[in-house]
């Protein structure tokens, strides 16, 4: 007897991954996962439904708790990351056998964390261009001359080399926004 089953879950949520107690005598369970496609990693076991786990040493960090009822055998994984995807294995000893269930964990990564990050990545970006503005507007008050000019000025006087092509990319960006404004005519 063998099933299968999918649990989707997204990165930091904490998960259970269920399996059905086949056995309506006290025996030995196990929870184990397939690592890279080749080796099997044991996790942790008990004997009967109403046994304490125990963990194997890798897992023993208190992100994995093994609980059983009568019916069911659970594996509860804490703030579950992208490396706890996989195939997860819980088998049961029954005389002399080893039956086993199989539990594919599917984590995907939470998108209000990837929003967070973009909006996090805007906020420095839009503070880094304020701060580049108002560096030419200051260099343009002290020493005369366009905000092209200005800018030209601070690429090749404070950046290096492989920084070059970001430098030119801002000035090209300043030429075409000077160049749009003038191009429309005031109010």
């Amino acid at each position: 007897v063998c099933q299968t089953q999918t649990v989707e879950v997204q990165t930091g949520q904490e998960v259970t991954l269920p399996c059905k107690n086949i056995s309506n005598t006290p025996t030995s369970t196990f929870f184990f996962r397939l690592v890279n496609g080749t080796k099997t990693s044991c996790i942790s076991s008990m004997y009967a439904f109403n046994g304490k786990a125990s963990f194997c040493p890798e897992f023993e960090n208190g992100k994995f708790e093994m609980r059983s009822n009568v019916s069911t055998v659970f594996l509860t994984i804490k703030k579950v990351d992208l490396s706890d995807s996989g195939l997860y294995f819980c088998g049961f000893y029954i005389n002399g056998q080893v039956l086993t269930n199989v539990i594919h964990l599917n984590v995907q990564e939470d998108p209000e964390g990837t929003h967070m990050t973009f909006w996090i990545m805007f906020g420095v970006t839009v503070a880094f261009f304020l701060v580049i503005i108002g560096l030419l507007v200051q260099m343009r008050k002290l020493h005369g001359g366009t905000i092209s000019e200005m800018s030209v000025l601070i690429c090749f006087g404070f950046l290096k080399d492989h920084t070059m092509f970001a430098c030119l990319s801002l000035i090209y960006s300043i030429f075409i926004h000077v160049m749009l404004l003038k191009s429309f005519p005031k109010r």
